[in-house]
């Protein structure tokens, strides 16, 4: 067994263990529990783990190995850097019960999927540089995402008929104990806005590489076309917001969208060329 799948396995683990802290309390009819220095120092070590999970897997003697769940491995990584921050300066706790199973999900993923290819050129300083860039955005966008998913059901839970406290269920306890609708939208927007900057990079270093690589500023595969679907996406999105004052079950749906679009730009054509055709080592 590699180092990659080992590291990769135990953050699955020390993720998951951290969550089932987290929801045990709500479980047991009690409040979420806030989470104190063990905790933040608990979950810097699973961050830890799976980052030298993933330096192993992606950064190997021969150039650089990608896979779709590698890929997705390394925006949940940076995601979870991302919310680490984030926390320090708007203690928000609560998302934790969202963003540690998605994160023990996405690296028993990378695990339990390991296989990849070599990225081509990968000695190319402008290509490193894309890359680098791109998971940055694929990472602020995919928290973006997990965010606006839960906003959507947090959403849903307000509209339903008012409960007691001895009624509700561990849902129920679950969305009373996020922060209120509107911090989680600032805070959304502010993702999405630092995440639209981010991706504009990605697309201008892409057509640097692709003319300095292929001669060709924009190659029309499905990773350029469905990259700028996302790209103007949420352009409009950000637009609408400051034009229209776009908010709500608006805002959630554009940017589902956008990530949706993002997601088939690599992850998704990944997955079916490694796991359904079994082709990993096309590009």
């Amino acid at each position: 067994m590699s180092v990659s799948i080992v590291f990769h396995l135990l953050a699955a683990l020390a993720y998951a263990v951290l969550g089932l802290a987290l929801w045990r309390p709500i479980i047991g009819a009690k409040s979420v529990r806030a989470t104190g220095a063990i905790g933040r120092s608990c979950l810097l070590g699973a961050i830890a783990l799976h980052g030298i999970g993933l330096g192993a897997a992606v950064i190997v003697p021969a150039g650089l190995h990608l896979g779709w769940a590698l890929a997705l491995s390394t925006a949940m990584w940076l995601g979870m850097i991302v919310f680490w921050i984030e926390n320090f300066l708007l203690r928000l706790d609560s998302l934790l019960l969202v963003l540690l199973p998605a994160a023990a999900l996405v690296s028993l993923l990378a695990g339990v999927f390991p296989q990849g290819y070599l990225v081509p050129h990968a000695n190319s300083d402008w290509l490193r540089v894309h890359l680098l860039i791109a998971m940055v955005a694929y990472g602020l966008i995919t928290v973006a995402a997990l965010h606006a998913m839960l906003m959507t059901v947090l959403d849903r839970h307000l509209h339903r008929p008012i409960e007691s406290e001895g009624e509700q269920g561990v849902m129920g306890r679950a969305m009373s104990a996020m922060p209120p609708l509107l911090t989680l939208e600032q805070l959304l927007f502010r993702l999405i806005g630092i995440g639209f900057a981010i991706l504009t990079l990605t697309v201008i270093t892409g057509i640097i590489v692709s003319l300095r690589l292929g001669g060709n500023a924009l190659p029309m595969d499905h990773k350029t076309v469905f990259t700028l679907l996302s790209w103007v996406t949420f352009g409009v999105l950000l637009l609408g917001r400051q034009i229209q004052g776009w908010r709500g079950r608006t805002a959630l749906r554009w940017t589902l969208v956008g990530f949706a679009f993002l997601l088939l730009s690599y992850t998704g054509s990944r997955f079916v060329l490694e796991v359904i055709l079994h082709r990993g080592n096309l590009g």
